[in-house]
């Protein structure tokens, strides 16, 4: 944004600032502060989640002037309840928060209210509780856990460096699509051209996604089809192809009388396809949904998982220990054996490990904002009020860096706060510990992202030791929906003395 343009803004929010001011006044309630404008958010686009988190500690709630709406950002866990569970109904995504995101997922879950919304719930609850479910998501962890580490094992023994945020993607990519559909898409060989353009697409429809809440031009030039709007339109063809591809050629598998009913019934789509879910739009919506909750999401974690372990290297030995302890491990297992090792309880006994996953998603939350629109004129429990049309905004990001609810060491990487005397986790409150969100719309997948990290987790910090490849590095977010790290992360692993073999 040059010079001109931005004094050009800046001018009209002030001038939106006294309007609003005023109307305010008029109407005798008390509104929260108002800490900058929607210009002010474009210009710290770059680093916006520290900027919000600058304004969270300073306010802990407050408003940003909009030209066409008003904005009110919350990092208090009180004001966070009383949206996302008291006064829930009162509270969704709404018009305005569906016109930006539906393009990227359509009618899925993340997107609609009332009816559609609990029709999908009902279904992705169902989905997500069932034993064969879970078996089925543990069982492909697993083999692509152990396919990590191979690829993982080739590089180490060349010595060079692995850029692993973009395995953790793929091979995310890989579980989820195996999950949804039963098609084993194997990006992480890297001959997969199309699961790679999928993924760049993918990831850069949720970027042009987000940066519509700043942009309040975006319509206009979507109607132009000019900038971030014209790369999104691309990039939506280019996903729609890739999944309707998929859904299209797992119909014809489920159509086919050979296929064996037990293999048809393992993934999510077929077992829509037995119930009569044949709609290619409303399956796209659901693997999309999916995809951005167990994809980007999980691969994002565990990437900030490993810079933490690289920054914290007796935190990875402790952690490399107790799995080794869990499981029994002996010197001469196989990667294989380490893998099989890992059955639901002994994840569950991996308490130090859990603790410091959680660590890093209270200081990289794989989603730093979320909203919602106010429906109808509300007051908060902090005795401020909102307004009908106001986007609310929660920030999981802000809220794990606040001193006020951290303690003074809020900013520093300490999976002990997570434990008891014995050892033992405990968690937090979810509207303190919003990363999965809470009430009603909390993340149906939690259990699920926290399973598939543990697995990750274990097999390669038992296998081996990871380091930076420049120890000076000091990695950065991308402003996107999620928190990817800007430019990837490059490390080097080295095998444990006692490394399981491949």
């Amino acid at each position: 944004m040059d010079l001109a343009s931005t004094a050009v803004s800046l001018s009209l929010a002030l001038l939106l600032a006294v309007v609003v001011a005023r109307k305010l006044r008029a109407k005798n309630k008390r509104y929260h502060p108002v800490a900058g404008t929607f210009v002010h958010q474009v210009i710290n686009f770059p680093r916006l989640h520290h900027y919000m988190t600058e304004l969270a500690c300073k306010y802990k709630t407050y408003r940003m002037l909009d030209l066409f709406k008003g904005a009110v950002y919350t990092a208090d866990p009180a004001n966070v309840e009383y949206v996302l569970k008291t006064n829930f109904t009162n509270y969704g995504k709404g018009a305005y928060i569906y016109s930006i995101i539906s393009d990227v997922v359509g009618d899925g879950i993340f997107a609609v209210d009332g009816g559609k919304w609990q029709h999908q719930r009902k279904v992705m609850s169902a989905e997500f509780s069932t034993k064969v479910v879970r078996d089925f998501s543990c069982a492909v962890f697993k083999t692509n856990a152990v396919k990590l580490a191979g690829i993982i094992y080739e590089a180490a023994t060349s010595k060079q460096a692995i850029e692993i945020q973009d395995l953790f993607m793929k091979a995310t990519l890989d579980s989820i699509i195996k999950i949804l559909l039963g098609i084993e898409l194997d990006s992480m060989s890297g001959k997969d051209e199309e699961g790679n353009r999928f993924s760049h697409a993918f990831e850069s429809e949720q970027e042009a996604a987000l940066y519509r809440l700043f942009d309040v031009f975006w319509k206009i030039k979507r109607f132009l089809n000019i900038g971030k709007e014209a790369e999104l339109k691309k990039n939506l063809k280019v996903v729609d192809q890739f999944v309707y591809k998929l859904i299209n050629s797992k119909i014809e598998t489920f159509q086919n009388p050979e296929v064996n009913l037990l293999l048809k019934k393992r993934d999510l789509v077929s077992r829509r396809l037995e119930l009569k879910d044949t709609d290619p739009k409303y399956l796209r919506d659901i693997v999309l949904c999916v995809t951005v909750a167990g994809q980007d999401t999980t691969a994002s974690s565990l990437s900030w998982f490993v810079y933490m372990m690289c920054k914290h290297l007796h935190i990875q030995e402790k952690i490399a220990q107790e799995v080794r302890e869990v499981i029994n491990l002996e010197d001469n297992s196989s990667i294989d054996e380490l893998a099989a090792s890992l059955d639901q309880e002994a994840l569950d006994k991996m308490q130090y490990l859990h603790a410091a996953l959680s660590e890093t998603i209270r200081l990289y939350p794989s989603v730093p904002m979320n909203m919602r629109m106010c429906f109808s004129d509300d007051t908060w429990p902090d005795g401020y009020s909102v307004r009908k049309g106001d986007l609310v905004v929660y920030q999981p990001y802000a809220m794990g860096r606040m001193k006020s609810l951290w303690g003074d060491d809020a900013e520093e990487f300490r999976p002990e706060r997570w434990l008891d005397e014995n050892g033992l986790f405990q968690d937090e409150s979810p509207y303190k510990f919003i990363a999965f969100s809470a009430g009603p719309r909390i993340c149906l997948g939690k259990e699920h992202a926290y399973t598939q990290m543990k697995i990750f987790s274990a097999v390669l910090l038992c296998s081996y030791i990871f380091k930076l490849a420049d120890e000076k590095k000091i990695a950065n977010y991308k402003t996107m929906v999620t928190l990817p790290i800007d430019g990837g992360l490059y490390v080097h692993a080295s095998p444990r003395l006692w490394h399981a073999r491949p």
